[in-house]
């Protein structure tokens, strides 16, 4: 379209420069908007679009095909948009990984005080071993992990 308008000689040169100007309003560069940005404006120069007088200098440049192609494509990308919108949601609804993790050494660290108090109890001395070996072996890989990895 923007080749055709540049045409002052050809059939139907206003009605391309009618339509360039309609794309001009919503802006030349929505690929760069954000996507509810792009959403927004698509939406609109649609709705302009679709205007009689505009579908009617579509269809004299027989643009039908692409106008409707343009339209497939943006409703599609509104339904992807739409449920990653709401993944987005149920995901903020999630406790976060750091909010875990700081239960769970919480609930390690009381754990791991039961067994140290518990360790004089009969019957409790080979848990206690058990478990300082686990942590012991679980404090020497981790300094092991920072050592290979010196970036």
């Amino acid at each position: 379209m923007n080749g055709y308008r540049k045409l002052p000689t050809a059939v139907n040169y206003q009605f391309a420069e009618d339509l360039y100007s309609v794309f001009k309003t919503f802006g030349l560069d929505l690929d760069r908007l954000s996507y509810s940005s792009q959403t927004g404006q698509m939406k609109k120069l649609i709705e302009e679009l679709e205007t009689p007088d505009n579908l009617q200098k579509i269809s004299q440049l027989s643009l039908d095909a692409d106008f409707a192609d343009m339209k497939t494509k943006h409703e599609a990308f509104e339904t992807i948009f739409a449920d990653q919108a709401g993944a987005n949601a149920d995901l903020r609804q999630m406790t976060s990984a750091t909010a875990i993790r700081k239960i769970l050494e919480k609930n390690l660290k009381t754990y791991f005080n039961l067994l140290t108090v518990m360790k004089e109890v009969a019957g409790w001395e080979l848990l206690y071993s058990d478990t300082n070996e686990l942590v012991k072996a679980a404090k020497n890989s981790e300094i092991k992990r920072k050592d290979e990895n010196p970036s």
